[in-house]
């Protein structure tokens, strides 16, 4: 706000978690203020909500590490990962957004003596001083917090407005597990992310993790070095739940969306590392992987997923944003299966057109809107020639040679587009470029092959650099041609 801070108030912010940046409150933050340099902190650059938070720092990754670099060179400490087989049984439970429902995971934890049993046996197994445990609720952390008080092991539970028998206030709790009053910390949602507890040595999940950066936050909470610490120990109880062991390819570089990791080589693992399965858990994660869905049935499940999150169908871009990077990576190598390259094929066949999209969608609006969709880019030379067109959403049918020079101009000044110049550029050298040798690239390079690209939507008019078909005439007025030209245009900008 003005009336606090001028816009370039800060010549160097800092903001860590950044993959919150795409959120409301943290974009206004990130839109106000004018920097000299921002720098953004995260460990899940993938965090499902947000795949763009690259384009808002410009794509500039000055620094980036795995999680087998990080423990290879010291950084973090080796897991010992031990895949524990859990008889409970989830096949009758529902999803719900992708996510089972608290209260019925709950209710089959009540009374599960069985498996209070289990995780006390593999608790006392690999001995713990300190241990953080993640679970599915209140009651959930509260019961197991329970039973281990009555076995002996000073336990608590902590989760938002805490009022339970066994609740204990975060940083109260943190205090006496460091200093050894009490062993066990059963949490919920609370140590995903921001709190540091370098000294613990064990941690457990005992519920099911429907998410790959909830699986590696929670994970590391343990990681962190501490004076005499040799390893994490890692119990994960896993039943027939959806998802089941999905996420220990995380582990090792393994990051196949088709199959579970139970099968590695010692050198996929950082080094000191163990990754270990009961053999139960083998012959499970077999019979998971014959039901599992075909990768369209998966698309179409993730676009519905999105669907819901949103309240409304998603656009292309909105897709993008939301969809599990093991399914965009996979739609990225299948052109045939890919909705981004077919979008309103993929919108008819699942019966998710409006009836001014079906207007359209029997007109050639529809082959234009493919081609844009679909025309090869190897560089980003056709993007400020289709942008150029766009104009704003008031779409030209012809553009002049000022038009093109004026968004080419506009489009390589922006996020270091200019780097697709050449592989030496610099900002320098592309300040050097006259306007002539630009109008003279845009020519012989992006406006001769949108020329030559299928169908003859594109064509030569006398006076002007370019033009589109005259019967397109109509169809470029539609406003769902319109939007989707939009869409489809920053899609490919962020892509």
């Amino acid at each position: 706000n003005e009336a606090y801070f001028p816009e370039d108030y800060f010549e160097y912010i800092i903001i860590d978690e950044f993959h919150h940046a795409v959120t409301a409150q943290y974009k206004k933050i990130v839109d106000y203020f004018k920097p000299k340099f921002l720098l953004g902190l995260t460990a899940t650059p993938e965090r499902l909500d947000g795949k763009n938070i690259y384009e808002l720092c410009d794509y500039n990754v000055p620094y980036e590490i795995t999680l087998k670099e990080a423990i290879n060179k010291g950084i973090l400490v080796p897991f010992h990962y031990y895949g524990i087989y859990d008889e409970t049984d989830y096949s009758h439970l529902h999803l719900v957004k992708g996510r089972y429902n608290e209260e019925e995971l709950t209710n089959i934890y009540q009374a599960n003596t069985k498996r209070f049993e289990l995780i006390y046996k593999y608790y006392q197994k690999y001995a713990s001083k300190q241990a953080l445990a993640f679970c599915c609720s209140k009651q959930h952390a509260e019961m197991m917090a329970k039973d281990f008080n009555k076995r002996g092991i000073a336990s608590v539970a902590v989760y938002s407005e805490g009022s339970g028998e066994y609740a204990m206030e975060r940083k109260e709790a943190i205090n006496k597990l460091k200093q050894g009053q009490i062993k066990v910390i059963f949490s919920v949602d609370m140590f995903n992310e921001g709190v540091d507890i370098p000294s613990v040595d064990m941690v457990m999940f005992l519920r099911p993790t429907q998410s790959p950066i909830i699986f590696l936050q929670q994970l590391g909470r343990g990681l962190r070095t501490y004076q005499g610490k040799k390893y994490l120990n890692v119990l994960d109880f896993i039943g027939n739940y959806v998802k089941a062991g999905k996420f220990i390819s995380l582990l090792t570089e393994s990051t196949t969306e088709s199959k579970r990791t139970y099968v590695y080589q010692e050198k996929d693992l950082p080094d000191d590392c163990i990754l270990d399965f009961d053999m139960q858990l083998i012959d499970l994660f077999k019979q998971m992987d014959m039901k599992t869905l075909t990768m369209k049935e998966k698309i179409n499940n993730e676009y519905f997923r999105i669907k819901e999150l949103l309240e409304q169908r998603p656009t292309r871009v909105e897709l993008f944003t939301y969809m599990e990077d093991s399914i965009y990576q996979y739609c990225m190598s299948h052109a045939k299966e890919n909705p981004f390259r077919h979008y309103l094929d993929f919108l008819n066949d699942l019966n998710e057109l409006s009836d001014d999209e079906k207007a359209i969608y029997k007109t050639i609006g529809r082959d234009f809107i493919n081609l844009i969709e679909t025309t090869d880019m190897q560089k980003v030379y056709k993007m400020p020639i289709l942008y150029a067109f766009y104009n704003q959403g008031n779409i030209k049918s012809a553009i002049t040679d000022e038009d093109v020079l004026s968004t080419w101009k506009e489009f390589f000044s922006k996020n270091k587009n200019w780097k697709d110049f050449a592989s030496d550029m610099t900002y320098d050298k592309y300040l050097k470029i006259t306007d002539k040798q630009h109008l003279a690239k845009a020519k012989t390079m992006p406006i001769k092959y949108l020329k030559a690209s299928g169908k003859g939507f594109f064509v030569e008019k006398e006076n002007f650099a370019l033009a589109l078909n005259e019967n397109l005439n109509d169809i470029i007025k539609n406003k769902v041609f319109v939007d989707n030209m939009r869409d489809i245009l920053e899609y490919r900008t962020i892509e």
